[in-house]
């Protein structure tokens, strides 16, 4: 296998996560959309928000990296050139953005839903006063 295409990488993914590849890039493409939803919404990060779901990123990357383990059959004293360790630290960071990224979105609109639940003060303010809800705007 001298070159490497993008049939052949999705052929290789597809057999070794079956439909967790399928599944996986759904809950990618739903996480980054809600992310970007909320940003906008929000006009910005949200400090508080960004905070919990970086914690959150630490338990997504070690179960990246754990299903990483189950799903390949093999062992942590199977790694073993440095390439290995790359691999695991890229599992590890690619696991970790994603829980990040899904874990702000989910805040975020649990944000807003729980402002719009609130009547009579404006959507900002509502949010705010939750701590996970976007920072206040000071006049210039």
């Amino acid at each position: 296998m001298k070159e490497l295409d993008l049939a052949t990488l999705v052929a290789v993914l597809q057999e070794l996560l079956g439909p967790w590849l399928w599944a996986g890039l759904a809950a990618a493409v739903a996480a980054t959309a809600a992310f970007l939803y909320v940003l906008v919404r929000d006009r910005g990060l949200v400090s508080a928000r960004l905070v919990w779901s970086e914690l959150a990123g630490l338990a997504g990357g070690a179960a990246a990296v754990l299903i990483l383990q189950a799903v390949t059959n093999s062992g942590f004293g199977d790694i073993g050139g440095p390439i290995d360790w790359v691999l695991v630290g890229l599992v590890f960071l690619a696991g970790a953005i994603g829980a990040i990224v899904g874990t702000y979105a989910l805040l975020g609109l649990l944000a807003g839903l729980r402002a719009g639940r609130r009547h009579g003060e404006a959507p900002a303010a509502r949010a705010g006063a939750q701590g996970l809800g976007p920072l206040p705007r000071r006049a210039v």
